[in-house]
């Protein structure tokens, strides 16, 4: 009886923890056609186990007392999808951005920073957000995080706030 608890404990870790697979295939649709030609571009893709990720982040949020917003807005999130794209060109990137257009991501905002570009695009039904995209790109490399959860548009007005005013650009990359 007890090795039977312990091996069905063991699948239901690895069931669970299966969503959190680091890969080389892309889990961004666009990157899945088998028809385009991707060149030498090499994929790096994380799904997020939004039920481990949320406490861990709201967790380190509530050190500091003015990250209640941020707080609520975690609250919101469904799923992440993170990919990077290494060798990416200039081709596969306007394709990409064609490709949000077609699927109707409308661009929030883009900014860009010394020799780095980051898009925000979002995907709406009504006046909520279903996803968000953002895509970061720097010469060759591509960075895309895929958010998706029930968003309004002051929330993502609140989250660029917040990065700008805690220049949260600089805490990621240094």
């Amino acid at each position: 009886m007890k090795k039977h608890l312990i091996i069905t404990i063991l699948i239901l870790i690895t069931f669970i923890f299966q969503s959190c697979i680091i890969s080389q295939k892309p889990n961004v649709s666009f990157f899945d056609d088998p028809s385009y030609n991707y060149g030498t571009a090499r994929f790096t893709s994380i799904n997020v186990p939004m039920f481990l990720a949320k406490p861990i982040v709201k967790k380190s949020l509530r050190s500091e007392a003015e990250n209640e917003e941020l707080i609520k807005l975690i609250k919101k999130v469904s799923e992440v999808k993170v990919m990077t794209i290494e060798n990416s060109n200039a081709e596969m990137v306007s394709d990409f951005a064609k490709y949000l257009k077609n699927e109707q991501y409308e661009e929030w905002m883009t900014v860009k920073k010394e020799t780095e570009t980051v898009n925000f695009q979002a995907k709406q039904k009504g006046d909520e957000i279903r996803k968000l995209m953002i895509s970061i790109s720097s010469g060759s490399e591509l960075v895309l995080v895929n958010i998706s959860g029930k968003f309004t548009a002051d929330d993502i007005s609140r989250l660029i706030n917040y990065s700008e005013k805690n220049d949260l650009y600089k805490k990621v990359l240094h």
